[in-house]
């Protein structure tokens, strides 16, 4: 238990005192980009605050976090989900990789980051390193296990009025990276239900082949049964699993080893009838499932545009489930990281964020039932829309514009310092409980209070480290 004494607090304020104007606030210019394909111009200001402002606010939270450690009192009482308000009723969400590990929390550096032929140990002047990207995370590449990515992760999506995350998912079995991807996937499930966001599983039928050519095989067919009751007995049950027209939302990148409808429906019959999922495959292959497809979705194509006007003249017809795609741009690092398999050298040009306002006003996304944003975090293909160096906040800012909520960059750049913040100051205790207490003012809300008190911190105890050395 986290012990508050005096001793602390008068810690505290020495360092106040002793380092009183040492550190003053950076002022961040964020480009607000409109929806309308106008130019970007509007450049938004952080605010300044006060020496004074600042330590009363750090000496009110330190009072209240030594209140609640004796009783409830000074406790911010914890709220169920976050309530956004979005001016635009289409609900939208983002494919998310959950297959990416870091050295510094995973003890190496996964394959998504290093493919065949890079090295994130090697690092340019600036620091930045080495990865099977041609753009790099605003934050340096990192493990999709850490709490810390996934509340920085979480959190930007809700305040760029994302509904939920679909997962790209490899089943259950033990084989190349397969298991850890699914374990990495679960744990943001308690994550997403504390913030009130959605999620779905798209599954890649591939896998049931690479299981079947094991040494010790399993039927692909058996396989993909065992697979869909995992998802099943573990997925469908938590508050916050997609759900459509009452149905749970499963999604195939596919189908590309069972194509046929007996097959699938063998696999089907796992499902208890009144849990039978609404199922979408990939666009063009609803056919080779047969009525067991609800629905089908677009991915990112050569032809762009083309593409999703043959989709949405083609799926009219047939009443199925229509999924709009926008994406910020295409350009595959496979061939330079060494890889072959899914090698891509046609590119989709990033146009300063206009390829992604053309694909999320597409004309026909009014028909569609929801949206899904390709990709959130998929470095390798060059679709992420989460901040880079390169475009910064820009697709989330009109991500914002699109669904109407009441945030802009600034908001954003709240969320990006308490991820910096934790991270800075991971080894101080009483500066985690801190910024523990900014996530739940977040969620209520109380955005600016965040603020502050991330600024208290930075600005006042990062001598803390030289005062416990002493």
């Amino acid at each position: 238990m986290l012990r508050f004494s005096n001793a602390f607090s008068i810690i505290i304020f020495i360092a106040i005192i002793s380092f009183y104007s040492c550190e003053k606030d950076d002022i961040n210019s964020i480009s607000e980009p409109l929806i309308d394909e106008q130019p970007i111009s509007e450049i938004v200001q952080d605010t300044v605050f006060t020496d004074a402002e600042l330590s009363k606010i750090l000496e009110e939270e330190l009072k209240f976090l030594e209140l609640e450690e004796h009783s409830a009192r000074g406790a911010i009482v914890d709220i169920s989900g976050m309530d956004i308000v979005k001016t635009n009723p289409k609900k939208v969400y983002v494919h998310y990789m959950p297959w990416f590990q870091s050295k510094d929390f995973d003890g190496y550096w996964g394959q998504h980051w290093t493919m065949s032929n890079q090295n994130p140990e090697i690092q340019d002047q600036n620091g930045k390193r080495e990865i099977a990207s041609y753009y790099y995370p605003i934050i340096g590449p990192y493990s999709s296990g850490d709490p810390d990515l996934q509340e920085y992760h979480l959190l930007l999506m809700k305040l760029a009025g994302i509904d939920g995350v679909i997962f790209d998912w490899y089943g259950t079995k033990d084989i190349y990276d397969y298991e850890l991807i699914k374990k990495s996937t679960e744990t943001f499930i308690d994550n997403l239900e504390d913030l009130g966001l959605q999620f779905s599983i798209m599954y890649e039928d591939r896998v049931v082949k690479q299981v079947s050519e094991q040494p010790i095989s399993i039927e692909a067919i058996k396989a993909a049964q065992e697979d869909f009751k995992y998802i099943n007995d573990e997925y469908f049950s938590s508050s916050e699993y997609l759900k459509y027209n009452d149905k749970n939302m499963l999604f195939i990148f596919g189908p590309n080893f069972l194509t046929t409808e007996r097959e699938w429906d063998l696999v089907f019959d796992i499902f208890p009838t009144e849990n039978h999922p609404s199922f979408l495959t990939l666009w063009g292959s609803s056919g080779q499932v047969g009525p067991n497809a609800t629905g089908e979705f677009l991915w990112v194509d050569k032809d762009h545009l083309l593409a999703h006007e043959h989709y949405y003249n083609t799926l009219q017809s047939e009443n199925l489930i229509t999924v709009g795609s926008s994406y910020p741009g295409f350009k595959s690092f496979y061939r330079q990281g060494g890889w072959t398999e899914g090698i891509n050298d046609w590119t989709i040009d990033f146009n300063q964020g206009q390829t992604f306002v053309e694909t999320l006003n597409y004309t026909h996304h009014e028909q569609s039932d929801f949206i899904q944003i390709i990709t959130w975090n998929d470095f390798g293909e060059g679709t992420m829309i989460e901040p880079t160096q390169e475009f910064g906040f820009m697709y989330l800012q009109l991500l914002q514009q699109y669904t109407g909520v009441s945030y802009s960059g600034k908001h954003l750049q709240i969320i990006l310092d308490l991820y910096h913040t934790r991270k800075e100051y991971k080894d101080i205790a009483e500066v985690q409980y801190l910024l523990n207490r900014c996530y739940k003012y977040i969620k209520r809300g109380k955005l600016w209070r965040a603020k502050k008190i991330i600024k208290a911190i930075r600005r006042f105890l990062k001598e803390i480290k030289k005062l416990n050395k002493e």
